[in-house]
């Protein structure tokens, strides 16, 4: 029998499959630290929703003009006959409300809003409608907010509360980064990184991490850049120029990016990377190249071919990671299998279904 969370948090994953099933009906807010990766759901939900429009709103920029402008009509008064012009006011293109599709809005930082805007985005959460016009039927309204104890200023008002669903989104853990990161092109070092610090995506709400140098705590004065799966993407791209970059100008940037207690362990794992076999060597000899001891590289290795390995490469992979520990060929082949890219190729791979049949334990 599953365990009942009352309402205490729910992943990102989740978050989105409330958007999804009752988002019509219900407009829901997720409130969670900042680069969790709660502004990346509208891409979420609209994978999840082909047919729909979407609207990014940044709640942060608008303003009551932003809303809808006014212009005059002419009315004629069906008991006297008398034509008088009246204002009405046509709402901005922005909210995608003149089109005949459905649309997902997402009021990104709601909570940092102007409160008179707020006020006007009342009515587009509870009844989906601004001014006297109405979203298309079939419409989806969701936003995100930081946690008030994060102390970036966000708010939202008892009467506002009480038009949605609030619920805390929570920070994603190691594990269910990397499984993330898998499949979503990020550096492998990055990935091994993650892998040997999980605690550099641990929670400050968590009183066991308040030493904690990576991550971000609103209680810490001076706080610079911090870890989070936002940065950690950053830092990604960063590590895959760094040939180009030179040594300095990565970590340089990498500071600025993650901090500088992750910037400076992240150096020593760059330096690891460098003495690795490359990826054409190992499939140009998988029986007799180089296999590093040490255990960083072994892990980056495996997380390289995670991202690297193809129908016609698999075979040969399969040989050079037998030659691992079974720690190492089970985490490849139980990550591997969690890519929809790649999951097809692997189950009809001779050597990898050998290679599972024999070690069904593992699973």
């Amino acid at each position: 029998m599953s365990v009942i969370n009352f309402g205490h948090s729910v992943s990102l994953s989740e978050f989105a499959a409330g958007i999804d099933v009752v988002g019509e009906n219900v407009t829901i807010i997720g409130q969670g630290e900042p680069g969790i990766g709660k502004s990346a759901m509208l891409k979420q939900i609209q994978i999840r929703k082909p047919g729909y429009e979407t609207a990014y709103i940044d709640c942060t920029l608008l303003d009551l003009g932003d809303f809808a402008l006014p212009y005059t009509e002419m009315h004629t008064n069906e008991l006297t006959g008398v034509n008088k012009k009246v204002t009405k006011f046509a709402p901005n293109a922005r909210f995608k409300m003149h089109g005949s599709k459905p649309v997902i809005i997402m009021l990104d930082e709601i909570g940092k809003a102007m409160k008179a805007v707020k006020n006007v985005l009342l009515t587009l959460m509870l009844e989906h409608r601004i001014g006297d016009d109405y979203l298309p039927a079939g419409s989806i309204v969701f936003g995100t907010t930081n946690l008030l104890s994060d102390g970036v200023g966000d708010m939202l008002e008892a009467h506002a509360r009480n038009r949605v669903s609030l619920v805390t989104v929570r920070k994603p853990e190691a594990l269910e980064w990397i499984d993330w990161a898998l499949s979503n092109g990020i550096a492998p070092e990055i990935i091994a990184w993650v892998k040997q610090f999980p605690h550099a995506l641990a929670s400050y709400t968590d009183a066991s991490q308040k030493d904690n140098p990576y991550i971000f705590n609103p209680t810490r004065a001076g706080m610079g850049a911090v870890v989070t799966p936002r940065s950690l993407e950053k830092a990604s791209h960063i590590a895959k120029r760094r040939a180009e970059l030179g040594d300095a100008l990565t970590i340089s940037l990498l500071t600025g990016t993650i901090g500088e207690s992750a910037s400076r362990d992240m150096q020593a794992f760059f330096t690891v990377v460098d003495k690795l076999p490359t990826w054409d060597a190992i499939l140009n000899n998988p029986a007799g190249a180089k296999l590093p001891d040490d255990t960083v590289a072994r892990c980056i290795l495996v997380f390289s071919a995670i991202t690297r390995v193809e129908k016609e490469t698999l075979a040969k992979w399969m040989v050079y990671l037998q030659r691992m520990d079974k720690e190492w060929q089970a985490l490849f082949c139980t990550s591997v299998m969690k890519s929809e890219s790649k999951q097809a190729f692997c189950i009809m791979n001779k050597e990898f279904k050998e290679w599972a049949l024999a070690n069904q334990w593992l699973f």
